[in-house]
Formats: structure tokens, sequence, C-alpha cells
């Protein structure tokens, strides 16, 4: 079985896979791209196209940010850059997880910028780079790095609050000033961004960007300044714009249309989950649907079956309570998802019929409210979607590629 990028597939070629697909408006996206980037000012972008761009392909994503000029794109590994970079993509690259200092030789082959977020890797990093100089003759070897800070996330980065400021200052001041490495960027996370209802919120958002403030400040002051420093992720863009733009912004599901205020600024949703019914059965009185019989039928019914299940990224959490869509109007899912399908309600869709497309989250389905009902983000839903189901990528309406598992 092999993983298979065409580019050149027609509508009339792609059906005999039409089992459950995801349609991907690349249109939408550049939408998405031109109102955020007009929202950004004279900012230059960063399109986070990490976990295969939010379920919607990475490698057609990132071509279409190099055609669209946006400045950087942002991944989660260093097996993500290097897909991107196969697929003849020359934007600047920014790993944003960790890289173990092994991997500094591909990283520089590659032309990827790493992520550092203590002084520990930065030593690494710049004895990799050191000894890739010794083993290549190429004296002029450097890996380009973004300094992450830790300024309230508390995930990764340089601790810098309080009475770690001044150490924190010294270590990267120290990272900055090593053989090897070019400390083109800084950067910070905010963790409450995009919940600006909450007063506490809003107040640690802007102490996270004092301090973020503050520390490049200091650097400055001890002779270490960066050409890029970005702060603002989805959530900052749409509450705190002015305020968090710096040299870069950083939208990640706002560019694919979803999450907070993209509705409000008008953003399109990019995915659009599609299946169809497979199956149609009449089952009577006081059948059980699915495992653990969780919903059971009061009269006999025409009940459809889904070929769509959690291994295609349905999440199991949704059994019994999600709505799809047909063209006849809501169909409601009934009964605990399986592994590769689930059950629909048809007894009263007469119009719906074996080979009727569903429509699991799109236009019709907002992936938003789905994500509401299972208790979740549409962050999850989005990136849930299984590489098993093929994608589908359109501009003007039309097919211009796809990315599927062939089994021809």
């Amino acid at each position: 079985m092999e993983f298979i990028y065409k580019e050149n597939d027609t509508p009339e070629s792609f059906p005999l896979l039409k089992r459950t697909w995801a349609e991907i408006d690349l249109d939408a996206v550049e939408h998405n791209f031109r109102v955020l980037k007009e929202r950004a000012g004279g900012a230059r972008f960063l399109a986070v196209v990490k976990a295969d761009a939010y379920g919607h392909g990475a490698v057609h994503v990132a071509k279409l940010m190099q055609e669209l000029s946006a400045d950087y794109l942002a991944v989660s590994n260093l097996e993500e850059a290097i897909e991107i970079r196969r697929a003849d993509v020359s934007l600047p690259i920014l790993i944003l997880g960790h890289t173990p200092e092994e991997y500094v030789p591909h990283l520089i082959r590659w032309n990827v910028t790493q992520a550092v977020s203590n002084r520990a890797k930065g030593l690494a990093y710049s004895e990799a780079v050191q000894a890739y100089r010794a083993e290549t003759g190429d004296a002029d070897a450097v890996l380009k790095v973004h300094i992450k800070l830790d300024t309230g996330m508390t995930r990764v980065g340089f601790l810098c609050a309080g009475d770690m400021t001044e150490s924190a200052v010294a270590s990267i001041a120290e990272v900055c000033s090593l053989p090897g490495i070019d400390a083109e960027g800084i950067f910070t996370h905010f963790s409450v961004s995009d919940e600006p209802d909450d007063p506490d919120n809003v107040r640690y958002t802007e102490a996270q960007l004092a301090l973020f403030t503050e520390m490049t400040e200091r650097l400055a002051a001890a002779g270490c300044t960066f050409r890029i420093r970005h702060c603002a992720n989805s959530g900052a863009v749409v509450n705190f714009t002015e305020a968090t733009r710096f040299d870069m912004v950083r939208p990640g599901i706002l560019l694919y249309g979803c999450g907070d205020g993209a509705a409000e600024l008008g953003l399109k949703p990019a995915m659009r989950l599609m299946t169809t019914v497979s199956v149609i059965r009449y089952p009577g009185e006081g059948a059980s649907i699915s495992y653990g019989r969780m919903y059971t039928l009061k009269k006999k019914s025409r009940v459809g079956v889904l070929p769509i299940g959690y291994a295609d990224g349905l999440l199991r959490a949704l059994s019994n309570r999600a709505v799809f869509y047909s063209a006849a109007g809501p169909v409601r899912q009934i009964g605990r998802i399986c592994m590769d399908m689930c059950m629909v309600d048809l007894d009263y869709m007469p119009d719906v019929d074996i080979g009727s497309e569903i429509e699991i989250f799109g236009p019709e389905n907002p992936v938003d409210g789905l994500a509401r009902t299972a208790g979740t983000i549409p962050y999850e839903l989005l990136c849930a979607v299984n590489k098993r189901v093929p994608r589908i990528f359109l501009r003007g309406g039309r097919v211009i590629g796809s990315e599927h598992r062939m089994f021809l």
C-alpha cells in the first residue's frame, strides 16, 4: 500500500474512492489568508501547517502559501518539514517542537529553522553544527533558530518570570552567541488569548505580552537583538491584534476558517467531511443499535449505515448525540459510533437512499457546532480526520488534486 499524491485527478477519476472523503476548498484558505494578512497590517505572515495543516493537507496548503507570498511556515517536527521541502516549497519553515541534536545535519541540509527552548538544547545544537562543519568542511554552515520564551504557558521555553528573568536573559544571550547558531527570531505562545470574555484571561494575556516585551528589551540591552519577534497566535490575532503584531503574526486554526472569532472576521471553513449511505435496513421494534445497546428502536424503523467511524476521525464521544446533514435536511446519528461505520435514523427521510451523500461537517453543518456537541474544540475534529480518508483539493469549484491511498 502506498500513499500517493495525485496532482491531475479529475472529478471523473475520483468517484471510485468515494467511501468517505474530505473536500478541501483552497479558495477558502486563500480568502482567509487575505483577510488575516490585511488584519496583520505590515507584519509578516507565518502560516501554521503542522498536523498536516490541521488535517487539510500540508503540502497543498504550503504550496498555496508560497503562491500567495506568505513569509514563513510552522510545523511540529522534522518529518513534517521534510515532507513540505520534498514538495519543492522553499518558504522558511520553523519547527515549533523538539528535534534531537543528532538531526541537526538534516535541519541544515533542508534549510529548516529550529525552536530553542532552553540553554542545554542551544549548547547541544551548537556542538552538532560544529561537528557538521568538521565532517563536511563547510565552515559557513549555521543552524537558524528562534528562541522560545515561556511567559505563562508552562509547557516549553525559557522560564523567564519573576526571579528567573535575569538568569533567562543570561542563558539566552549565551545561546545567541554560540558558534554555528543564527538566532533569527524570538517568540512566545499565549495560553488564553482566545478566551477574552473572562477578565482574568485578558489580564493573563496582557501579563504574558508585557513579559515578552520586557524580555526582548532586556536582551536588546544585553546586545542580543532579533530580526523577527512573534507571539500573535489565532486568539491574539482576533482579540489583541495591534498589541501583539510585532514583526510577524502566527495564525493557525483561523487560516482554515474555524475557531473562536472566525465567523466574526468573515472567514470561510475550508474542510467538508463527507460520506455516503452504504446500507439501509429495517430493524423491528426493540432492536438495539450498535455496541453497548445505547439506543433501542421504539418501532420498526428505517436505519442507514454510513461508512465512517472513529478510525476515520469521527469521535466516539459523538455517539448518539451528533446530527449530520443531507440534501434532504438534518440526519440524526444513533447508537455507538464504531471503528469503521455508524448508523443514522432515516425513518422520516424517504429521499435519503443508498448512495446519498452525507455531510459530517462543512458549510451546512459547521465543525464548531459538532465540536461543542463532543465537548471539545474544532482543532481536534479537524486533526482527527485520518490519513485513510482521501482529500480532494478544490479551486474554483474544480478538482485540482487529491491525496489518497491507492489499491489498484
